[in-house]
């Protein structure tokens, strides 16, 4: 069964930086397209980042793009999301998530992993001006 526990959000300055954690058991990282999520108050869930299952390719939302480096450890069946010069819009709940996504258009993992089962509870970034 698919289980995944976020770590590592807190409360920083703008132009901070933060390290996630996302803890995974009950499948393997290589046979799921793995994302990150974050959702901000009043706001929709919004996938910022996703490594593709088969390659490893990774993908992210303009709005992280530059900022943002998510990677993967199967060793640790753990994935990451490196957060550089955080700004105020960044202040969400961030959430891991997974899916047996596959695409031809392998790109669109981040706009789906919206929509990717997600079992934590999140974690919150805050980022103060």
């Amino acid at each position: 069964q698919l289980h995944l526990v976020e770590s590592g959000g807190d409360s920083v300055h703008t132009g901070g930086s933060l390290r996630l954690s996302c803890s995974a058991s009950g499948f393997t990282l290589e046979a799921y397209t793995v994302g990150w999520v974050r959702q901000a108050p009043g706001k929709e869930r919004e996938g910022i980042s996703c490594i593709y299952s088969t390659d490893g390719d990774t993908f992210y939302a303009d709005s992280v793009k530059g900022r943002f480096t998510m990677t993967r450890d199967s060793a640790k069946n753990t994935f990451y999301l490196q957060m550089n010069d955080l700004k105020p819009e960044d202040t969400a709940i961030y959430f891991c998530a997974a899916d047996t996504f596959a695409s031809t258009s392998r790109s669109m993992c981040v706009e789906f992993s919206a929509f990717f089962p997600s079992t934590g509870q999140g974690t919150q970034v805050t980022v103060s001006s």
